[in-house]
């Protein structure tokens, strides 16, 4: 019977972070699983447009790459989510797989990176593992999306998790809570002077590089530079991190326990 792996991430324009971030993720997850034949997918159609126009880069969409495996023949399809949390662009990759409910022979798709409990405890540990050496008056704080889903929760249910565990590191979103003035305001509380601002996401794209480290008045940098704290920016992303890639792994054997990964 012909396998597949199909990972999918919501993609990025910056070259040296897909590389660094996505190929590695894609191929720990073609490592670990040597029977399938490996194959990518992007849900974001800015993404998607701009690699086409710039670069004459085409990338299928989960649909189209779906549509391709069942073209070509594959029965047994593995789909591997690279997104952080269980959000729209989750869900949208699940509707997309639930078309097909019948027409493979077996159709398996791997949780985000969080998706449950022992996630958020994993992720610690990860994100621990590439926090710098800090001195009592610094801080790392972690840049997330943030969505106007629900999953918005995933955010301050990390950040508590960190504080509870006495952790030096605060978590934000730029599109929800908790927000930039709310992360500034506890660091006044803890008496910080420098801050360590690092994504809380798969890639070092578009808002790592813009709207986190860039001179830019509304950036991250900017506005904490305003407030006084002096600002190191890391630019890497959560797919650079092996214990990650691991999580993504782990996560599709829980969907196909049969499998045994390398």
């Amino acid at each position: 019977m012909k396998k597949a792996l199909l990972t999918v991430s919501f993609g990025t324009t910056y070259r040296d972070a897909r590389v660094r971030n996505i190929d590695a993720c894609e191929r720990r997850l073609a490592g670990a699983f040597p029977d399938r034949t490996p194959f990518r997918a992007f849900t974001s159609g800015m993404v998607l447009r701009k690699l086409a126009q710039r670069d004459g880069l085409i990338i299928d969409t989960p649909a189209q790459a779906l549509e391709r495996l069942w073209q070509q023949g594959y029965k047994d399809v593995a789909i591997q989510s690279l997104h952080i949390i269980h959000g729209d662009e989750y869900e949208k990759l699940v509707r997309h797989a639930s078309g097909w409910d019948g027409r493979f022979e077996a159709l398996f798709i791997g949780a985000p990176l969080l998706n449950h409990q022992r996630d958020y405890g994993r992720l610690i540990g990860a994100l621990r593992a590439q926090m710098p050496s800090l001195a009592d008056d610094e801080r790392v704080v972690f840049m997330g999306h943030g969505t106007g889903h629900p999953a918005f929760s995933a955010y301050a249910c990390l950040d508590h998790m960190l504080d509870a565990e006495g952790i030096p590191a605060l978590v934000g979103a730029v599109e929800s809570y908790p927000d930039l003035d709310l992360v500034i305001a506890r660091l006044k509380r803890q008496r910080v002077r420098t801050v360590h601002l690092m994504p809380l996401m798969l890639v070092a794209g578009d808002h790592a590089v813009k709207d986190m480290a860039s001179d830019d008045p509304g950036s991250w940098k900017s506005r904490l530079e305003q407030a006084g704290y002096h600002c190191r920016c890391h630019l890497q992303g959560l797919g650079e991190n092996p214990l990650i890639q691991q999580m993504f792994v782990d996560h599709l054997l829980d969907r196909i326990p049969e499998e045994t990964a390398l």
